[in-house]
């Protein structure tokens, strides 16, 4: 069975919810904190002092959290690794080397699963301390522009206090930046995190495992709806050994003649036009978070390679759309958790519903593309 992304995606999922919920959490401490006697004339003196007890309450969170989602990916890692080697096994069949596969037996501990989990550690560390800044921040501000003797637009400071809240809910706890420079908000960071290392670990666990039974190339998938990163790659076969660049390697034939005469004979070769190494494709973006190719091995003389599938009707901008959309749906939903009173609830609201319909609509429009709702919840309330 080939291995893909996707195979580890209801890890991943599980996972991005617990920062989700702590996104909540944290707008719901902000807004509770920024309101508590909001009408007192001492209330931004009242607010600054108080100061410490917000930083604790974040804190708590983000060490919750931190402790939470470490534990849950590693317990992630090593099923989508073992999910990923499962894959081989049936992928191999009845052939002895697939027979060989399902006799081994590999702990969970295994070296990959190890370094994948050091890796996500590594780069998620700086989120836990940017989160108690970005909230501290944000509150001072508030605090410093609500209590001004002369509001602008002759606001009251319930008012402002609101559209503050309003537009920090807006784009959500900011300001983590990935190699490439892009900012992301926690939710999305995390849950782009997330969704990577354990479809690495699914990759890893699958590759592994046909590299221990001697297949060393693997083919692409022809998946609908490519970017523009996996183009290039689709349908092709690649090496897992560390030559790159493309070539045309001769290799033995998976099945080779038996009987007499084919042991007085060498064993019989294929051509096989070999594009890259699997590194040097992950390198140029294949298998990115929400790619929706697929890695199988491939066996010379038996393994054919992919039809191309077109999708009329439907492009990768119609892709990007439908996650726009979520955003957007993510984006009020947290402006109706930060909302401090019921007009401002019920406009949050009826904006979600307006996006949900959009995305229906677009769903209805594309039936190459299904709805996701997962990714437009931002933790169960």
């Amino acid at each position: 069975m080939p291995v893909s992304p996707a195979i580890a995606e209801d890890l991943a999922a599980a996972i991005a919810t617990l920062y989700a919920e702590a996104e909540l959490a944290l707008l719901e401490k902000l807004q509770a904190a920024l309101m508590a006697g909001i009408d007192s004339p001492l209330w931004a003196e009242i607010k600054l002092r108080s100061i410490g007890d917000l930083r604790q309450a974040v804190e708590d969170v983000a060490n919750a959290l931190q402790q939470d989602a470490t534990g849950a990916v590693g317990r992630a890692l090593a099923e989508a690794y073992g999910r990923g080697r499962q894959a081989a096994v049936a992928e191999l069949g009845t052939l002895d080397i697939g027979r060989e596969l399902q006799a081994r037996r590999v702990l969970p501990g295994a070296p990959a699963v190890d370094r994948l989990a050091a890796s996500y550690a590594h780069d998620t560390r700086p989120l836990y301390v940017r989160i108690t800044r970005a909230v501290l921040d944000v509150y001072r501000s508030i605090v410093t522009r609500a209590s001004s003797p002369v509001l602008l637009g002759g606001l009251t400071r319930r008012q402002a206090t609101q559209h503050a809240l309003d537009r920090f809910a807006q784009r959500g706890v900011s300001g983590f930046t990935d190699a490439a420079g892009r900012s992301w908000e926690l939710a999305a960071y995390a849950e782009m995190a997330v969704r990577s290392v354990t479809a690495r670990a699914a990759i890893e666990g699958h590759i592994d495992a046909l590299a221990e039974v001697g297949v060393g190339l693997v083919v692409v998938s022809d998946a609908p709806l490519e970017c523009p990163l996996c183009a290039p790659w689709e349908g092709e076969v690649l090496s897992l050994g560390a030559e790159s660049g493309p070539r045309t390697i001769r290799a033995e034939a998976a099945i080779q003649p038996t009987g007499l005469r084919a042991a007085l004979r060498p064993p019989e070769t294929v051509a096989v036009h070999v594009a890259g190494s699997l590194t040097e494709a992950r390198a140029a973006g294949l298998f990115h978070p929400n790619c929706r190719h697929s890695l199988a091995g491939y066996l010379p003389g038996v393994t054919t390679r992919p039809p191309h599938h077109p999708t009329p009707g439907t492009t990768y901008a119609d892709t990007q759309r439908q996650r726009a959309i979520e955003r957007r749906i993510r984006e009020w939903k947290r402006r109706q958790a930060a909302a401090t009173d019921e007009p401002a609830r019920r406009r949050a609201v009826a904006f979600v519903r307006r996006w949900q319909a959009e995305a229906r609509s677009h769903v209805a429009a594309h039936p190459d593309l299904r709805r996701k709702p997962a990714r437009e919840q931002i933790g169960a309330r």
